[in-house]
């Protein structure tokens, strides 16, 4: 699967002249945790995160603290409070290689390009959501590409805990293999495998 088989598009993004209450009333109308930051041609130069626009714009409760500290960073733009440059990815990404980079960079949304463009971005709430899928629509959508590949009574299709065991009707290892990747790219499948009907039926 690539990243955009996974990627929430169009994208909502923001300038660095847009200011931070803008920018938090975007992330919480529609329950983001990140937006891209784009200069006038749509080029990605920066990512505003939650954690960007909550560091040091809340004031301390003066009737519990002694420290009458204002909030430091009030009134301020996107530009001020931006991570620049932001790690972005290409549509052709392997989601594989997109998680394990949200992992290991502890980012919880990662900026998809075209080139220059921001064309989409992809969560870990996305992830998660993808991996929640239930086995039925799973096997319907596993059931769907494989017609499209090999007719409709070719295959048996049998999905648990997104894992696809693949039956053919006939034995053609290279078939059986296209089959085996077809799967793989749909979302929610963790792993894929497949057998020849008959080896199965002379076990």
């Amino acid at each position: 699967m690539r990243a955009r088989d996974l990627m929430t598009a169009p994208v909502i993004t923001v300038h660095p002249w847009t200011s931070a209450k803008e920018a938090a009333e975007l992330l919480s109308m529609h329950g983001f945790t990140a937006l891209p930051v784009v200069d006038d041609d749509d080029r990605l130069i920066g990512i505003v995160t939650e954690a960007d626009l909550i560091r040091g714009r809340i004031p301390v409760d003066p009737r519990h603290s002694h420290e009458h500290r204002e909030a430091t960073s009030a009134g301020k733009t996107v530009g001020d409070l931006m991570t620049s440059p932001a790690t972005a990815m290409d549509t052709g990404t392997d989601v594989a290689d997109l998680c394990q980079a949200l992992v290991d960079a502890r980012i919880r949304a990662m900026p998809i390009v075209d080139g220059a463009a921001v064309v989409g971005i992809v969560t870990r709430r996305d992830v998660v959501r993808m991996l929640a899928r239930q086995d039925v629509e799973i096997a319907r959508d596993v059931k769907h590409r494989l017609e499209i590949y090999g007719g409709s009574a070719r295959w048996k299709i049998d999905v648990r805990d997104g894992c696809v065991h693949i039956t053919d009707q006939f034995d053609d290892e290279t078939d059986r293999h296209v089959a085996r990747l077809l799967a793989l790219a749909v979302p929610g499948v963790v792993a894929a495998d497949t057998a020849y009907a008959g080896e199965e039926q002379a076990r």
